[in-house]
Protein backbone atom coordinates (compact mmCIF):
# COMPACT_ATOMS: atom_id res chain seq x y z
CA UNK A 1 0.00 0.00 0.00
CA UNK A 2 1.33 3.70 -0.86
CA UNK A 3 1.23 6.57 1.16
CA UNK A 4 0.92 6.85 4.93
CA UNK A 5 -2.56 6.04 6.93
CA UNK A 6 -3.58 9.32 8.11
CA UNK A 7 -4.17 7.84 11.49
CA UNK A 8 -5.38 9.58 14.52
CA UNK A 9 -3.35 7.94 16.50
CA UNK A 10 0.38 9.12 15.23
CA UNK A 11 1.59 7.99 18.76
CA UNK A 12 5.24 8.93 19.53
CA UNK A 13 5.63 11.43 17.07
CA UNK A 14 7.71 14.13 17.96
CA UNK A 15 8.00 17.17 15.47
CA UNK A 16 10.37 19.68 15.37
CA UNK A 17 13.14 20.41 17.81
CA UNK A 18 14.59 23.82 16.29
CA UNK A 19 17.74 24.74 15.60
CA UNK A 20 20.42 25.06 18.53
CA UNK A 21 22.37 28.00 17.63
CA UNK A 22 25.74 27.87 15.72
CA UNK A 23 26.76 30.64 17.91
CA UNK A 24 26.22 29.20 21.02
CA UNK A 25 28.65 26.63 20.05
CA UNK A 26 26.26 23.82 18.58
CA UNK A 27 24.49 22.88 15.06
CA UNK A 28 20.89 22.88 14.61
CA UNK A 29 19.40 20.32 16.81
CA UNK A 30 16.12 19.45 15.62
CA UNK A 31 13.82 16.56 16.77
CA UNK A 32 15.60 14.49 14.05
CA UNK A 33 18.94 14.94 16.31
CA UNK A 34 17.58 13.45 19.41
CA UNK A 35 18.37 10.48 19.86
CA UNK A 36 16.17 7.82 21.74
CA UNK A 37 17.19 5.94 24.15
CA UNK A 38 20.13 3.61 23.94
CA UNK A 39 21.72 5.24 20.97
CA UNK A 40 24.04 7.65 21.44
CA UNK A 41 25.54 11.22 19.96
CA UNK A 42 28.82 12.72 20.14
CA UNK A 43 30.40 13.05 23.82
CA UNK A 44 27.77 10.16 24.87
CA UNK A 45 26.98 6.42 24.50
CA UNK A 46 28.15 5.05 20.93
CA UNK A 47 25.01 4.83 18.62
CA UNK A 48 23.53 1.09 18.41
CA UNK A 49 25.63 -1.10 15.90
CA UNK A 50 23.96 -2.52 12.62
CA UNK A 51 25.91 -5.08 11.47
CA UNK A 52 27.17 -4.44 7.44
CA UNK A 53 27.22 -6.86 4.82
CA UNK A 54 30.30 -8.18 3.45
CA UNK A 55 32.53 -7.46 6.02
CA UNK A 56 32.04 -3.30 6.31
CA UNK A 57 33.05 -1.90 8.74
CA UNK A 58 30.21 -1.79 11.55
CA UNK A 59 28.25 1.78 12.57
CA UNK A 60 30.63 1.88 15.54
CA UNK A 61 32.96 3.46 13.42
CA UNK A 62 34.96 6.47 14.65
CA UNK A 63 33.34 9.52 13.96
CA UNK A 64 35.01 10.43 10.54
CA UNK A 65 34.06 7.48 9.19
CA UNK A 66 37.73 5.46 10.02
CA UNK A 67 37.11 2.52 10.23
CA UNK A 68 38.00 0.65 13.43
CA UNK A 69 39.89 -1.91 15.04
CA UNK A 70 37.32 -4.51 13.11
CA UNK A 71 37.40 -2.45 10.11
CA UNK A 72 36.50 -4.61 6.69
CA UNK A 73 38.81 -6.89 5.16
CA UNK A 74 41.47 -5.40 2.42
CA UNK A 75 39.73 -4.76 -0.78
CA UNK A 76 35.95 -4.61 0.80
CA UNK A 77 34.15 -1.79 -0.10
CA UNK A 78 31.20 -1.08 2.59
CA UNK A 79 27.93 0.76 1.11
CA UNK A 80 29.47 1.52 -2.24
CA UNK A 81 32.34 3.75 -0.98
CA UNK A 82 34.68 4.46 -3.72
CA UNK A 83 37.92 2.56 -3.37
CA UNK A 84 41.22 3.82 -2.35
CA UNK A 85 40.15 6.39 0.31
CA UNK A 86 38.31 7.94 -2.59
CA UNK A 87 35.11 8.63 -0.71
CA UNK A 88 34.42 12.00 1.51
CA UNK A 89 35.13 11.70 5.07
CA UNK A 90 31.97 12.38 6.83
CA UNK A 91 30.28 13.51 10.37
CA UNK A 92 32.89 16.12 10.68
CA UNK A 93 32.94 17.21 14.77
CA UNK A 94 34.26 19.93 15.34
CA UNK A 95 34.36 21.63 12.51
CA UNK A 96 36.93 19.89 11.15
CA UNK A 97 36.63 20.53 6.89
CA UNK A 98 34.96 17.95 5.21
CA UNK A 99 35.11 16.12 1.40
CA UNK A 100 31.49 15.71 0.30
CA UNK A 101 31.46 13.26 -2.55
CA UNK A 102 29.05 14.59 -5.03
CA UNK A 103 30.41 13.25 -7.68
CA UNK A 104 30.31 9.75 -6.41
CA UNK A 105 26.53 10.19 -5.60
CA UNK A 106 25.73 11.41 -8.76
CA UNK A 107 27.19 8.38 -10.35
CA UNK A 108 25.30 5.86 -8.21
CA UNK A 109 22.46 7.58 -8.83
CA UNK A 110 23.00 7.95 -12.32
CA UNK A 111 23.04 4.48 -12.59
CA UNK A 112 20.16 3.38 -10.19
CA UNK A 113 17.29 1.76 -12.22
CA UNK A 114 15.24 1.79 -8.49
CA UNK A 115 16.20 4.53 -5.12
CA UNK A 116 15.36 4.32 -2.07
CA UNK A 117 14.87 6.60 0.55
CA UNK A 118 15.00 7.02 4.45
CA UNK A 119 14.62 9.68 7.00
CA UNK A 120 14.58 9.39 10.83
CA UNK A 121 12.30 8.14 12.87
CA UNK A 122 9.21 10.88 13.38
CA UNK A 123 10.29 13.05 10.70
CA UNK A 124 10.45 17.20 11.47
CA UNK A 125 10.07 19.63 8.13
CA UNK A 126 13.75 18.94 7.45
CA UNK A 127 13.69 15.06 7.42
CA UNK A 128 10.54 14.99 4.99
CA UNK A 129 10.38 17.57 3.41
CA UNK A 130 13.97 16.90 1.87
CA UNK A 131 13.36 13.22 1.79
CA UNK A 132 9.56 13.88 -0.37
CA UNK A 133 11.64 16.62 -2.52
CA UNK A 134 14.42 14.27 -3.48
CA UNK A 135 11.69 12.08 -4.45
CA UNK A 136 9.85 14.03 -7.02
CA UNK A 137 13.75 15.15 -8.57
CA UNK A 138 14.25 11.18 -8.99
CA UNK A 139 11.23 10.41 -10.59
CA UNK A 140 11.25 13.48 -12.77
CA UNK A 141 14.77 11.40 -13.76
CA UNK A 142 13.15 8.33 -14.40
CA UNK A 143 13.73 6.80 -11.43
CA UNK A 144 11.62 4.25 -9.74
CA UNK A 145 11.90 5.58 -6.35
CA UNK A 146 10.30 4.61 -2.60
CA UNK A 147 10.24 6.47 0.09
CA UNK A 148 9.80 5.51 3.92
CA UNK A 149 10.11 5.93 8.21
CA UNK A 150 10.50 3.67 10.33
CA UNK A 151 7.19 3.32 13.10
CA UNK A 152 5.25 4.88 13.75
CA UNK A 153 4.17 5.84 9.95
CA UNK A 154 2.05 8.30 10.19
CA UNK A 155 3.17 11.78 8.47
CA UNK A 156 2.78 14.51 11.39
CA UNK A 157 -0.51 16.40 10.68
CA UNK A 158 0.85 20.10 10.52
CA UNK A 159 3.19 17.92 7.32
CA UNK A 160 0.56 16.55 5.41
CA UNK A 161 0.28 19.50 2.96
CA UNK A 162 4.04 18.24 1.61
CA UNK A 163 3.83 17.53 -1.62
CA UNK A 164 5.52 13.97 -3.16
CA UNK A 165 3.75 11.54 -0.52
CA UNK A 166 2.47 9.71 -3.11
CA UNK A 167 6.28 8.18 -3.41
CA UNK A 168 5.97 7.06 0.42
CA UNK A 169 5.53 3.49 1.06
CA UNK A 170 4.96 1.48 4.66
CA UNK A 171 8.26 0.54 5.95
CA UNK A 172 7.16 -3.32 5.33
CA UNK A 173 7.20 -2.78 2.08
CA UNK A 174 10.84 -1.38 1.31
CA UNK A 175 13.10 -3.94 0.13
CA UNK A 176 15.22 -5.51 2.39
CA UNK A 177 18.64 -5.25 0.69
CA UNK A 178 18.23 -1.93 -1.83
CA UNK A 179 20.60 -1.79 -4.61
CA UNK A 180 20.78 1.82 -3.62
CA UNK A 181 19.51 3.47 -0.38
CA UNK A 182 19.49 7.16 0.31
CA UNK A 183 19.33 8.28 4.28
CA UNK A 184 18.28 11.38 4.71
CA UNK A 185 18.67 14.08 7.83
CA UNK A 186 19.95 11.10 10.25
CA UNK A 187 22.85 11.28 12.21
CA UNK A 188 23.32 7.66 12.84
CA UNK A 189 22.15 4.47 11.24
CA UNK A 190 19.57 3.50 14.37
CA UNK A 191 17.92 6.67 13.71
CA UNK A 192 16.50 5.09 10.90
CA UNK A 193 14.77 2.69 13.10
CA UNK A 194 13.17 -0.22 11.53
CA UNK A 195 14.88 0.75 8.15
CA UNK A 196 18.89 0.40 9.70
CA UNK A 197 18.41 -3.11 8.68
CA UNK A 198 17.84 -2.22 5.53
CA UNK A 199 20.31 0.80 5.10
CA UNK A 200 23.15 -1.47 6.56
CA UNK A 201 22.66 -4.25 4.06
CA UNK A 202 22.26 -1.98 0.85
CA UNK A 203 24.66 -2.48 -1.32
CA UNK A 204 25.51 1.71 -1.80
CA UNK A 205 24.39 3.65 1.33
CA UNK A 206 24.75 7.28 0.55
CA UNK A 207 23.99 9.72 4.01
CA UNK A 208 22.58 12.94 3.62
CA UNK A 209 23.01 14.94 6.81
CA UNK A 210 23.83 18.27 8.40
CA UNK A 211 24.24 16.97 11.84
CA UNK A 212 27.52 17.59 14.11
CA UNK A 213 27.30 14.55 15.57
CA UNK A 214 26.65 12.64 12.82
CA UNK A 215 28.68 9.02 13.41
CA UNK A 216 30.12 8.70 10.02
CA UNK A 217 27.63 5.88 8.92
CA UNK A 218 27.54 5.16 4.98
CA UNK A 219 29.59 4.30 2.42
CA UNK A 220 29.05 7.62 0.32
CA UNK A 221 28.53 10.91 2.68
CA UNK A 222 27.54 14.03 2.29
CA UNK A 223 27.73 15.42 4.91
CA UNK A 224 28.18 19.12 6.22
CA UNK A 225 27.79 20.19 9.59
CA UNK A 226 27.68 24.05 8.52
CA UNK A 227 24.43 23.30 6.64
CA UNK A 228 21.31 25.41 7.50
CA UNK A 229 19.47 22.24 7.10
CA UNK A 230 19.34 18.65 5.23
CA UNK A 231 17.69 20.38 2.37
CA UNK A 232 20.36 22.80 1.95
CA UNK A 233 22.38 19.69 0.57
CA UNK A 234 19.46 18.10 -1.38
CA UNK A 235 19.39 21.67 -2.85
CA UNK A 236 22.98 20.98 -4.18
CA UNK A 237 22.11 17.47 -4.98
CA UNK A 238 18.89 17.72 -6.97
CA UNK A 239 21.06 20.95 -8.92
CA UNK A 240 23.98 18.81 -9.60
CA UNK A 241 21.70 15.99 -10.73
CA UNK A 242 20.46 18.22 -13.43
CA UNK A 243 16.65 18.45 -12.50
CA UNK A 244 15.04 22.10 -12.56
CA UNK A 245 13.06 23.14 -9.36
CA UNK A 246 9.42 23.16 -9.66
CA UNK A 247 6.92 24.36 -7.27
CA UNK A 248 6.59 21.24 -6.01
CA UNK A 249 10.28 20.25 -5.37
CA UNK A 250 10.85 23.75 -4.06
CA UNK A 251 8.21 23.64 -1.26
CA UNK A 252 9.32 20.27 0.12
CA UNK A 253 13.26 22.20 0.15
CA UNK A 254 11.80 25.33 1.78
CA UNK A 255 9.58 23.50 4.53
CA UNK A 256 12.77 21.93 5.83
CA UNK A 257 15.31 25.15 5.17
CA UNK A 258 12.14 27.25 7.38
CA UNK A 259 12.33 24.20 10.00
CA UNK A 260 15.71 24.15 10.92
CA UNK A 261 16.33 27.99 11.26
CA UNK A 262 13.01 28.92 13.06
CA UNK A 263 11.30 30.87 9.84
CA UNK A 264 14.71 32.35 9.35
CA UNK A 265 15.58 34.07 12.90
CA UNK A 266 18.12 31.99 14.50
CA UNK A 267 22.04 32.42 13.33
CA UNK A 268 22.22 29.33 11.53
CA UNK A 269 20.26 31.78 9.24
CA UNK A 270 23.33 32.90 7.00
CA UNK A 271 23.22 35.19 3.46
CA UNK A 272 23.34 31.75 1.52
CA UNK A 273 20.25 30.74 3.00
CA UNK A 274 18.41 33.69 2.10
CA UNK A 275 19.90 33.28 -1.25
CA UNK A 276 18.58 29.87 -1.26
CA UNK A 277 15.19 30.82 0.00
CA UNK A 278 15.02 33.31 -2.77
CA UNK A 279 15.77 30.93 -5.33
CA UNK A 280 13.03 28.38 -3.95
CA UNK A 281 10.56 31.62 -3.75
CA UNK A 282 11.10 31.91 -7.61
CA UNK A 283 10.42 28.40 -8.25
CA UNK A 284 6.92 29.36 -6.81
CA UNK A 285 6.89 28.80 -3.11
CA UNK A 286 4.51 30.60 -1.02
CA UNK A 287 5.70 31.53 2.27
CA UNK A 288 2.79 32.50 3.85
CA UNK A 289 1.18 29.25 2.81
CA UNK A 290 3.92 27.21 4.34
CA UNK A 291 4.47 29.24 7.66
CA UNK A 292 1.22 28.77 7.87
CA UNK A 293 1.37 25.07 7.84
CA UNK A 294 3.81 24.93 9.75
CA UNK A 295 3.52 27.82 12.83
CA UNK A 296 -0.05 29.59 12.70
CA UNK A 297 -2.91 27.01 13.03
CA UNK A 298 -4.06 24.85 15.64
CA UNK A 299 -7.33 23.34 16.23
CA UNK A 300 -8.76 25.04 19.51
CA UNK A 301 -8.51 21.82 22.34
CA UNK A 302 -4.55 22.91 21.74
CA UNK A 303 -5.58 26.12 23.21
CA UNK A 304 -7.00 24.59 26.14
CA UNK A 305 -3.81 21.89 26.66
CA UNK A 306 -1.58 25.33 25.87
CA UNK A 307 -3.70 26.93 29.27
CA UNK A 308 -3.08 24.29 31.40
CA UNK A 309 0.08 23.39 30.61
CA UNK A 310 0.96 26.96 31.29
CA UNK A 311 -1.15 27.06 34.33
CA UNK A 312 0.77 24.14 35.81
CA UNK A 313 4.48 25.87 34.73
CA UNK A 314 6.64 25.99 37.88
CA UNK A 315 9.81 28.38 38.14
CA UNK A 316 12.52 27.49 39.92
CA UNK A 317 14.81 30.22 39.91
CA UNK A 318 18.15 28.55 41.76
CA UNK A 319 17.65 25.72 39.23
CA UNK A 320 20.39 25.30 36.55
CA UNK A 321 23.18 27.10 38.10
CA UNK A 322 21.42 29.60 39.77
CA UNK A 323 19.71 30.76 36.41
CA UNK A 324 17.02 29.19 36.47
CA UNK A 325 14.54 26.61 35.34
CA UNK A 326 10.89 26.80 34.27
CA UNK A 327 9.02 23.71 33.56
CA UNK A 328 5.40 22.17 32.75
CA UNK A 329 3.90 18.61 32.05
CA UNK A 330 1.01 17.22 29.46
CA UNK A 331 0.15 14.06 30.50
CA UNK A 332 -1.65 11.76 27.16
CA UNK A 333 -4.92 12.31 29.19
CA UNK A 334 -4.91 16.08 29.12
CA UNK A 335 -4.62 16.04 25.20
CA UNK A 336 -6.71 13.24 24.65
CA UNK A 337 -9.48 15.26 26.95
CA UNK A 338 -9.34 18.02 23.75
CA UNK A 339 -8.61 15.61 21.07
CA UNK A 340 -5.46 16.94 20.51
CA UNK A 341 -2.64 14.55 18.68
CA UNK A 342 1.18 14.49 20.16
CA UNK A 343 2.56 15.73 17.39
CA UNK A 344 0.66 19.14 17.63
CA UNK A 345 2.31 19.65 21.09
CA UNK A 346 5.69 21.31 19.67
CA UNK A 347 4.68 24.67 20.23
CA UNK A 348 4.34 24.81 23.91
CA UNK A 349 8.02 25.11 24.70
CA UNK A 350 8.44 28.25 22.52
CA UNK A 351 5.87 29.73 25.44
CA UNK A 352 8.17 28.59 28.09
CA UNK A 353 11.23 29.55 27.14
CA UNK A 354 9.78 33.71 26.84
CA UNK A 355 10.70 33.28 30.53
CA UNK A 356 12.96 36.00 31.53
CA UNK A 357 13.82 34.50 34.88
CA UNK A 358 14.64 31.01 33.40
CA UNK A 359 17.80 30.48 31.41
CA UNK A 360 16.48 26.95 30.93
CA UNK A 361 12.85 25.67 29.59
CA UNK A 362 11.61 22.20 29.56
CA UNK A 363 8.32 20.75 28.36
CA UNK A 364 7.53 16.99 29.67
CA UNK A 365 5.36 15.02 26.83
CA UNK A 366 3.40 11.78 27.81
CA UNK A 367 3.34 9.66 24.49
CA UNK A 368 1.32 7.10 24.15
CA UNK A 369 3.51 4.13 25.81
CA UNK A 370 3.43 6.13 29.01
CA UNK A 371 6.90 7.71 28.75
CA UNK A 372 7.83 10.99 28.80
CA UNK A 373 9.50 12.89 26.02
CA UNK A 374 11.63 15.64 27.96
CA UNK A 375 12.27 18.84 25.75
CA UNK A 376 14.47 21.08 26.70
CA UNK A 377 15.70 24.73 25.80
CA UNK A 378 18.77 27.05 26.60
CA UNK A 379 19.65 30.60 25.87
CA UNK A 380 23.36 30.05 25.55
CA UNK A 381 24.65 30.41 29.24
CA UNK A 382 23.79 26.06 29.76
CA UNK A 383 24.54 23.28 28.01
CA UNK A 384 21.43 20.99 28.06
CA UNK A 385 22.88 18.88 25.49
CA UNK A 386 25.09 17.20 27.77
CA UNK A 387 22.46 17.64 30.44
CA UNK A 388 20.39 15.24 27.99
CA UNK A 389 23.22 12.82 26.89
CA UNK A 390 23.98 11.98 30.34
CA UNK A 391 19.98 10.62 30.96
CA UNK A 392 20.40 8.95 27.58
CA UNK A 393 19.16 11.27 24.86
CA UNK A 394 21.20 13.64 22.56
CA UNK A 395 21.15 17.05 20.97
CA UNK A 396 23.05 20.19 21.19
CA UNK A 397 23.90 23.02 23.60
CA UNK A 398 20.46 24.94 23.34
CA UNK A 399 18.38 22.38 22.69
CA UNK A 400 17.81 18.72 23.26
CA UNK A 401 15.99 15.62 24.70
CA UNK A 402 15.56 12.70 26.31
CA UNK A 403 12.71 9.90 26.66
CA UNK A 404 12.36 8.08 30.21
CA UNK A 405 9.63 6.70 32.57
CA UNK A 406 8.62 7.46 35.86
CA UNK A 407 7.07 10.16 37.51
CA UNK A 408 7.41 14.07 36.20
CA UNK A 409 8.93 14.95 39.71
CA UNK A 410 11.22 12.08 39.74
CA UNK A 411 12.68 12.86 36.08
CA UNK A 412 12.67 16.41 36.81
CA UNK A 413 14.80 15.55 39.55
CA UNK A 414 17.27 14.17 37.58
CA UNK A 415 17.48 16.69 35.11
CA UNK A 416 17.69 19.59 37.61
CA UNK A 417 20.84 17.33 39.21
CA UNK A 418 22.44 16.88 35.75
CA UNK A 419 22.02 20.44 35.01
CA UNK A 420 24.14 21.65 37.80
CA UNK A 421 27.11 19.73 36.91
CA UNK A 422 29.68 21.92 35.34
CA UNK A 423 29.87 21.47 31.49
CA UNK A 424 33.45 21.31 29.50
CA UNK A 425 34.36 24.44 29.92
CA UNK A 426 33.43 24.69 34.15
CA UNK A 427 30.01 26.50 33.65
Amino acid sequence: MTGPQWRAESSGAAWTEECALHGTGGHTASGHDIVPRGAGVRGGSPAQAVPAPNGAAPNSASPNGAAPNSAAPSGSVPNGAAPNGAGASGGAADGASVRLDWDRAVELIEAADEVCLACHIAPDGDALGSMLALAQALHALGKRCLASFGEPFAVPAILRFLPGQQFLVEPALMPAAPALMISLDAAGQARLGSLAGAAGRAEALIVVDHHASNVGFGGVRLVDPDAAATAVLVEELIRRLGVPLDGDIAQGLYAGLASDTGSFKYPCTTPEVHDLAGRLLTAGVRPEAVSRELWDRAPFGYLQVLAGALARARLERDAAGGRGLVWTTIARSDREARDVLYDQLEGVIDQLRRTDEAEVAVVLKENDRGEWYVSTRAKGAVDVGRACVELGGGGHRTAAAFTMGGEPAWIIDRLRAALREPGPDGE
